[in-house]
């Protein structure tokens, strides 16, 4: 099948990389069948993953963020930095707006949606008892916003960052195929094109396709928790498949229309959607409040930053870093590798530098203003009789945002702003990443200026939706809330990556220190890549 890229160039042909696409397909329709057929059993060994992954790397966990942090940072205060994406003549394929825009909504826009209110109101209510934070005390909201800031500002985005680099310096410098295998290139070599290429491309497939599972399953309940409180509608399957039917549909259209039409349009919209969200309730809320307490937060955060990231309780036994920072970890990193080979794809022509301002210091920044307004605001309103811990208990986190704006005027009208924001929020990041897992089973010439088929992206959004509504369900089966069942999905899908991600740590920084050598683009008569990784076109079988 011809695949046309949008300029209208014909001569590039998408074909199935088989050695990709039908492992991954089999195994997923596996799980799926399994979840099912017996879900406590699919429950049973997400489970079992989870608990090794956690009782015997969770150490490693803790300590890779601040390893990608540092690496970024240095990357942008280093001469490095100047380093640009494609060589010096190339040029930038989109505005600065629509880029960050892109790169916010692309990375943790649905998250934050969900988790904006639940986690500040669920650590200041409900600290680690090994602790011995009392709840509701300044100490509590001090952890309570110190937590939130670290799971959700500058180290998700340091993992996108190190990827997005390593796989944008690889395409686009090094000349090699659009794959997050290449980025190996500096320890395999020639090697990277055969079995390694192909075991590596899979496990990040896999993983990205169980992270947007995850990210579905909490936009879904959320979502539906929603409809429920607003318009009566029962929660639950029924709804649920509903719900993540229209996503998919959505999606799948947008993905059809390109990057340059509709990632761009629903990334413009949905950020200027957040803005205008924020904007209401930081003047319509406790403003003072949420500066003061904000200001204190973010001393907090900075103060005590390495205590938070390396907590794991080896003596009390808590299972609190389990569920919270292990899981987001875990999360992270599922998303890390093909959420970095979509941000490489729209950074050509930018530095280094500006690449992490882009994808890591403004979306971070966004991140910290954001839980600062609307946590501020949650931590005020229980203070003062909300009883947001009390909706919470009774109908689970997904209720929230929505017992939220009950104490804004305009409520109902905003909480139907907020569930387009969310699911604008989820057809981007499943737009992008759909996109981007299609890219990886196929190969084409100059894949990365190449829509991969429609066909493909239908299959891949299919079977991702499916494992979304798999997985609620089998966390049912296992007498878990939804929202545990989606922590256990990304914490196997993430696990894997955790090893890979360290080696492409160990890759960037070789491949920086040595760019003469590497860098074909920019230094022609020095850099050196052996002929046959340059060979982009790898098609395996031409799409019918």
């Amino acid at each position: 099948m011809e695949v046309t890229n949008r300029t209208g160039n014909k001569n590039n042909k998408a074909s199935l990389r088989l050695t990709i696409f039908i492992p991954m397909a089999v195994i997923f329709l596996a799980a799926i069948i399994l979840g099912v057929v017996a879900p406590k059993a699919f429950y049973d060994v997400e489970n079992a993953i989870v608990q090794f992954a956690f009782e015997t790397f969770g150490w490693l966990f803790q300590i890779c963020g601040n390893i990608f942090l540092f690496i970024c940072l240095w990357v942008m205060v280093s001469r490095y930095g100047e380093i640009k994406l494609g060589g010096k003549e190339a040029k930038p394929i989109m505005s600065f707006w629509n880029w960050f825009a892109i790169s916010l909504c692309a990375g943790i826009a649905t998250g934050i949606l969900f988790w904006g209110i639940a986690e500040p109101i669920t650590h200041f209510m409900s600290p680690p008892e090994a602790l011995g934070i009392t709840p509701q005390s300044e100490e509590a909201a001090m952890f309570s916003m110190t937590t939130t800031f670290i799971h959700w500002t500058f180290i998700p985005y340091a993992m996108y960052g190190i990827a997005g680099l390593a796989i944008g310096f690889a395409t686009f410098n090094m000349k090699l195929p659009y794959q997050v295998s290449s980025v190996l290139y500096p320890v395999f070599g020639k090697h990277t094109k055969g079995i390694v290429g192909e075991i590596v491309d899979n496990i990040c497939l896999f993983a990205m396709a169980g992270g947007v599972a995850a990210i579905l399953g909490v936009g879904t309940m959320q979502i539906g928790s929603g409809l429920n409180t607003l318009a009566g509608i029962p929660t639950g399957k029924t709804l649920w498949t509903i719900i993540v039917g229209l996503i998919v549909v959505t999606y799948i259209f947008s993905s059809y229309t390109g990057l340059n039409r509709g990632i761009r349009w629903l990334s413009d919209k949905n950020s200027k959607l957040f803005i205008a969200i924020m904007l209401f309730v930081f003047f319509l809320g406790p403003t003072k409040f949420i500066l003061s307490l904000g200001t204190q937060s973010t001393g907090h955060f900075i103060q005590n930053f390495f205590v938070r990231t390396h907590y794991l309780s080896p003596i009390e036994g808590s299972a609190w870093p389990r569920w919270w920072p292990i899981y987001y970890w875990a999360i992270w990193l599922a998303y890390a590798p093909l959420t970095g080979m979509f941000l490489a794809r729209i950074s050509k022509g930018r530095t280094l530098r500006q690449f992490m301002l882009v994808n890591l210091i403004l979306p971070a920044t966004f991140g910290l203003i954001w839980f600062s307004v609307f946590g501020g605001s949650a931590i005020h309103l229980q203070l003062n009789g909300g009883q947001l811990w009390e909706a919470i208990q009774k109908s689970g986190l997904e209720i929230s945002v929505f017992a939220f704006f009950e104490n804004f005027p305009l409520s109902k009208l905003i909480s139907w702003v907020f569930i387009l924001a969310i699911y604008i929020s989820i057809v981007t990041l499943a737009d992008s990443m759909t996109t981007t897992v299609s890219s990886l089973s196929t190969t084409a010439y100059n894949n990365a200026e190449v829509e991969p088929p429609t066909k493909v992206k239908i299959f891949w959004g299919i079977v991702m939706s499916s494992m979304a509504i798999i997985n609620l369900i089998a966390g049912k089966a296992g007498k878990i809330s939804g929202i545990d069942a989606t922590k256990q999905i990304a914490t196997v899908a993430g696990f894997p990556i955790l090893f890979f991600m360290l080696l492409l740590a160990f890759c960037v920084i070789k491949m920086l220190v040595k760019h003469k050598e590497y860098d074909i683009v920019n230094h022609p008569d020095t850099a050196y890549i052996e002929e046959e990784m340059l060979e982009k076109n790898q098609a395996d079988i031409a799409i019918q």
